[in-house]
């Protein structure tokens, strides 16, 4: 979209969507650190894990609605009206009165972020060329990364020092700024169309996708529970692929979805997706249960990763100019399962080093992984088109997370009851279940042994998957010796395959 490029400040904008990222990455670390003290005030332990299921079931469902409603009334209105929604969320939240209001409250807060990423990212790519795009991305990655450091510490200042609303309420001056920036700062011309919006595609797609997800979350919820969400699953699903197919405006162009180019970059995210929760879930309880580190040493081990993956991002054009984005993904990409790898040989004796070395190439590779799928995806379409195209590579790694999660945590329990008798299992569950489990875990040979086994179970599961994930960036269409400069045009050829 030339006169978005020519008469946009591109400098403030990517500023300003800095800062509203900032503002949306940061929510899930600060609010985990200050949960505790929120259950204690507010009551309602059960439902602590719904405090965060709300925001993500929500985010991840509107996350593809919102890229189509950025093709057809132009990114800015779009990701305004999602910044507005989300402050509203961030507002009641801090008024919130028992957990089932909060929950309520964070579920709006998730309506409203479900537009923040797709559209920030569409936008990333209507004002930059490709080669120019990893910088920029670079950028954005550290955004995330400091929101990972930066967030526990806030909150732990903010609870102890002024009152828990304030997690919430620290929204409110960064959203409005970024309204106001968005409002100077963008220019885009949308040509005016009669478009008539899915509203039926929407409701069906909402529907099956949060049957889905909570069916991967609530895994031990009742049988009859789960099989009626299984039905409801299959039956909207259904109903909305034939709804798609008829409808003028799909909410999910079918066709889409199905180019090869689109395809095989969502599948390579999702697994992608489902490789990287298991490394953020799984490693820190081996460093703390197995090895018998600290917390802060736990944390130092993921911090590898947010180190390895702009580190990727910020190089990737040095690689595209020097060996084209055909060998760039795929001997980059490389670096993801060989990081997986590091976990197979992790043992009681093993220093933090080891996990760390293999968290930190597991970033690298995602960082190249990651923003060579949504580059490619984003040239392959047209600009009507780009939003729904974002949208669908950052759906497709956020149903990753969560089917890895449930996947992994599974593997997880099976190694357990393999391991131990039932006893032994019952006293791994309990004192897994108690405050300072995972120390007192660690001081016990017997039972370490046991976790230290299923654990490596679990690493496996990622290792497998890391390797599935390295395959199918082979199966990503891209012309051979493809440099930078041409990466559009070989992206779009190769999509209409």
């Amino acid at each position: 979209m030339s006169a978005t490029t020519q008469r946009s400040n591109r400098t403030l904008v990517v500023a300003t969507i800095m800062l509203a990222t900032f503002m949306v990455a940061i929510e899930a670390t600060i609010v985990a650190t200050a949960m505790p003290r929120i259950v204690g005030q507010l009551g309602g332990f059960t439902y602590y894990s719904w405090v965060f299921s709300a925001f993500l079931l929500a985010q991840s469902t509107t996350t593809v609605i919102y890229g189509k409603l950025s093709d057809i009334f132009g990114r800015k209105p779009v990701l305004i009206g999602g910044i507005l929604v989300f402050l509203v969320g961030s507002l009641f939240c801090g008024l919130a009165w028992s957990m089932a209001s909060l929950i309520v409250f964070r579920l709006v807060q998730g309506l409203g972020a479900g537009a923040i990423q797709p559209v920030t990212m569409t936008i990333i790519g209507d004002l930059f060329k490709l080669e120019e795009r990893g910088k920029v991305q670079g950028v954005m990655a550290t955004v995330w990364a400091t929101s990972a450091v930066v967030g526990p510490l806030a909150g732990g200042i903010i609870v102890d020092t002024i009152s828990w609303a304030w997690i919430f309420w620290i929204n409110l001056p960064i959203g409005v700024l970024s309204i106001i920036a968005f409002l100077i700062f963008l220019k885009e011309d949308v040509a005016h169309k009669n478009a008539r919006i899915d509203y039926l595609g929407a409701i069906l797609f909402s529907i099956s996708i949060i049957a889905l997800l909570t069916i991967l979350t609530e895994t031990s919820a009742p049988g009859w529970f789960l099989s009626s969400l299984v039905i409801v699953f299959v039956v909207t699903g259904i109903l909305f692929v034939l709804q798609e197919k008829r409808t003028p405006e799909p909410i999910i162009s079918i066709a889409l979805w199905s180019r090869r180019l689109v395809a095989t970059s969502n599948a390579c995210m999702l697994l992608a997706g489902m490789a990287l929760i298991g490394l953020s879930t799984i490693l820190p309880l081996y460093v703390q249960g197995v090895l018998g580190r600290s917390s802060i040493v736990a944390g130092f081990t993921l911090t590898m990763l947010v180190v390895g993956w702009p580190l990727s991002v910020m190089l990737s054009s040095r690689f595209f100019r020097a060996f084209g984005i055909r060998n760039t993904l795929r001997v980059g990409s490389f670096m993801f399962p060989f990081g997986a790898f590091f976990l197979l040989f992790l043992t009681p004796e093993s220093h933090p080093a080891v996990a760390g070395a293999g968290s930190f190439f597991m970033g690298f590779g995602m960082g190249l992984i990651n923003l060579t799928s949504i580059a490619l995806v984003q040239d392959s379409v047209e600009w009507s088109m780009r939003g729904s195209a974002t949208a669908s590579i950052i759906f497709a790694r956020s149903l990753g997370n969560t089917l890895g999660a449930t996947v992994l945590g599974a593997i997880l329990n099976a190694g357990i009851d393999h391991y131990a008798t039932g006893a032994a299992a019952d006293r791994l569950h309990d004192v897994l279940n108690e405050p300072t489990g995972l120390s007192a875990l660690a001081s016990d040979p017997a039972v370490r042994g046991v976790f230290d086994a299923a654990l490596h179970w679990s690493f496996w599961g990622v290792v497998v998957v890391a390797v599935l994930t390295f395959a199918t960036t082979w199966l990503i269409p891209i012309g051979r010796g493809v440099k930078s400069e041409g990466a559009g045009g070989a992206a779009s050829e190769a999509a209409s395959r």
